[in-house]
C-alpha cells in the first residue's frame, strides 16, 4: 500500500518512521507547499518530493495520504487528496473549525474514500482495557467522565515554529493542540454530548494569543456528566488522565501521559501509559499487574512511533476490507465541536447546546 505524507514538518518524521516499520506499506512521496522543504524531507527517506497533490497521487499510485500540516491548513490538502483518489488520515485535530471538518467529510463521502484522524492514544493497551470494560458492562452505564491534562509549554516551544500560539495559524491553544487526545478518549468512553459550559484563559503565557488553560462542564446525552481541566501552565508538566465512573460505583482510568508531556519532534515519551484507577468488582487487585505488564511492554518499544504504526496498520486494513477505520472523520469532528463549544461558551458566558 503506497503512502504519501503531506506537510514535511516535525511530526511528519514520526509518521514516516511509523510507515517504515508497518508491514505491507511503502512510503513513496511527500508534498510540501515549500518545495525545498519537501525535497529535503524526501532525501532523508529516499522518496520523491512533489509540489502538486494531484500529480503526486497519480504518479505514485498513492493509496493513503497522511496530512501533517498545521491545523487550519488541513482542509485544502485533505480535500485535494480525496478528490485525487486517495484515502486520508489527518493529524489531530481534524481541523480547527467545523466548516473545515464538514468540507473534508463531504469530500470523502463524495469520492467514496475513507477519512480518519490520528488518535493513537486509543491504541494504548490501558485505553483499550477501559473501552472493553465499558463494552462488557463491568462499570454499568458510564455516568461521570473526567479529563485532567496538566502540562507545560515554554516560550522556546512557542518560538520553535512561527505558527504556534496564534489563532490564524494554530487555530487555538491547549484545547486545539495538546488536549484533543484526551478529549477524544472522553468522547469514546462517554458518548454524545448534549450541552457544554466552558471557559478558557491565558494564565502565564503573555507572548501567545491563545488559550493555555481551559475548563468545562459537560452534560452527555446518556444522562452522564463530565468535567475537563486542561492546561499548559504547570512546570515541568504533571500528567494527562482520563477517568470514567460507572453507575454501579466502579471506576476505571488511564494516565495517558506522565511528567513533561511529549512534544513531537522535540522530546520523547518517557513515562508509560498505565491504568491508574481500577475498581471493577472482582478485579480491584489486578491494577498492579496491569501496570507491571504495560510498563514492561513500553520498555520494549519506541512509543513515539509505535502507536502511530498501529493506527496506520488499522487504517490499511480498513481500506483492504472496505470498511470505515476505527477512528473516522466524524469522530474527529466531535472533538472539534467540543473545543469550539468551549470557545463559544467563553465568548457568550452561556452553555452551548450541541
Amino acid at each position: 500500500m503506497n503512502i504519501a505524507i503531506i506537510g514535511p514538518g516535525k511530526v511528519a518524521h514520526l509518521h514516516a518512521k511509523a510507515v517504515l516499520q508497518t508491514p505491507d506499506t511503502k512510503l513513496v512521496a511527500v508534498y510540501g507547499r515549500t518545495y525545498q522543504k519537501a525535497e529535503d524531507f524526501a532525501n532523508q527517506y529516499g522518496i520523491r518530493a512533489y509540489s502538486d497533490i494531484y500529480d503526486m497521487v497519480d504518479r505514485e499510485n498513492v493509496d493513503l495520504c497522511l496530512v501533517c500540516t498545521t491545523h487550519p491548513a488541513h482542509r485544502e490538502p485533505t480535500v485535494a487528496a480525496l478528490n485525487a483518489g486517495s484515502h486520508v488520515l489527518v493529524e489531530k485535530p481534524l481541523a480547527s473549525s467545523l466548516e473545515d471538518c464538514d468540507a473534508m467529510i463531504e469530500a470523502a463521502n463524495r469520492n467514496n474514500r475513507y477519512l480518519g484522524v490520528i488518535s493513537q492514544r486509543r491504541f494504548y493497551e490501558p485505553s483499550e482495557r477501559i473501552r472493553r470494560a465499558i463494552d462488557e458492562g463491568k462499570i454499568g452505564k458510564p455516568v461521570l467522565g473526567t479529563v485532567q491534562m496538566l502540562g507545560w509549554r515554554s516560550e522556546a516551544y512557542y518560538q520553535s515554529d512561527a505558527w504556534r500560539g496564534t489563532w490564524a495559524d494554530e487555530g487555538g491553544g491547549v484545547l486545539v493542540n495538546q488536549a484533543p487526545h484526551q478529549l477524544d478518549l472522553l468522547l469514546w468512553y462517554m458518548g454524545e454530548i448534549d450541552e457544554v459550559y466552558g471557559v478558557w484563559r491565558n494564565l502565564n503565557h503573555p507572548y501567545i494569543e491563545v488559550d493555555d488553560t481551559a475548563l468545562a462542564i459537560i452534560k452527555f446525552k446518556n444522562g452522564g456528566l463530565g468535567n475537563i481541566i486542561v492546561s499548559n501552565s504547570q512546570k515541568p508538566g504533571i500528567f494527562g488522565k482520563v477517568h470514567v465512573h460507572g453507575e454501579n460505583g466502579a471506576s476505571v482510568g488511564v494516565q495517558t501521559d506522565g511528567g513533561a508531556l511529549f512534544i513531537a519532534g522535540m522530546s520523547s515519551i518517557t513515562d508509560p501509559p498505565v491504568n491508574d484507577l481500577w475498581t471493577v468488582p472482582g478485579e480491584e487487585n489486578q491494577l498492579a499487574q496491569f501496570i507491571e505488564e504495560d510498563t514492561a511492554f513500553f520498555n520494549t518499544i519506541d512509543a513515539t512511533v509505535y502507536y502511530f504504526g498501529l493506527q496506520i496498520a488499522e487504517f490499511r486494513d480498513a481500506i483492504r476490507e472496505n470498511r470505515p477505520p476505527s477512528v473516522t472523520g466524524e469522530d474527529g469532528r466531535k472533538v472539534v465541536a467540543l473545543f469550539q463549544a468551549i470557545y463559544e461558551s467563553t465568548r457568550t458566558g452561556l452553555p452551548v447546546k450541541m
